[in-house]
């Protein structure tokens, strides 16, 4: 849902503003609200988060972050599932993990929820992939399709269960395939 202010509104005013439920996102000016998660897009988030943190986290490698607020290149956006390596994850002055933000996720995923428009969401996509991104995925449950974003690079599609995803170089470690990831479902 876009939210039309009386009078536009900067990035700074927006991140302002209170928190909404589902999360909010500032792009190009407008205040876009995203739709309620449903149970496979649940489903998926919370399986690949865990995936990730399970095999990456212990050896600092790398942490999935669930609706994390990321603030770059003048948007902040939440995408479904951001992942930052270790030495990228923002500290406080205790050393704990910061509250904000400010920077692209190393790689991020966006889960397709019934009714949401997926060129937004491949925006965002393309805009992580611009401001240092090293990998977007796309994962539409109703196709059983997910389609992986490189920087200057054509997506590709993966939709046949066999088929091994490709991952960033530092997620070298996390096997994942097409039927493992809509497997979740199953389950």
């Amino acid at each position: 849902m876009v939210q039309s202010p009386s009078k536009p509104i900067t990035l700074e005013e927006f991140l302002k503003l209170p928190e909404t439920k589902p999360a909010s996102e500032y792009i190009d000016g407008q205040i876009i609200q995203k739709p309620m998660p449903q149970g496979k897009h649940s489903t998926i988030q919370t399986e690949f988060s865990t995936a990730v943190n399970v095999i990456l986290k212990p050896r600092q490698v790398a942490r999935a972050f669930s609706e994390l607020r990321c603030t770059f290149g003048e948007r902040s956006i939440v995408p479904d599932i951001s992942v930052f390596t270790g030495k990228r994850i923002p500290r406080d002055q205790n050393g704990e993990i910061a509250n904000t933000f400010s920077l692209a996720p190393d790689w991020t995923i966006e889960i397709l929820s019934p009714d949401q428009s997926q060129t937004k969401v491949t925006k965002n996509i393309l805009h992580c992939l611009k401001h240092g991104t090293q990998m977007g995925w796309l994962i539409d449950p109703d196709e059983q399709t997910i389609f992986v974003y490189l920087p200057k690079q054509q997506p590709e599609v993966f939709d046949a269960l066999e088929q091994a995803l490709p991952v960033p170089s530092f997620a070298s470690e996390l096997s994942l395939s097409v039927g493992t990831v809509f497997g979740w479902l199953l389950g």
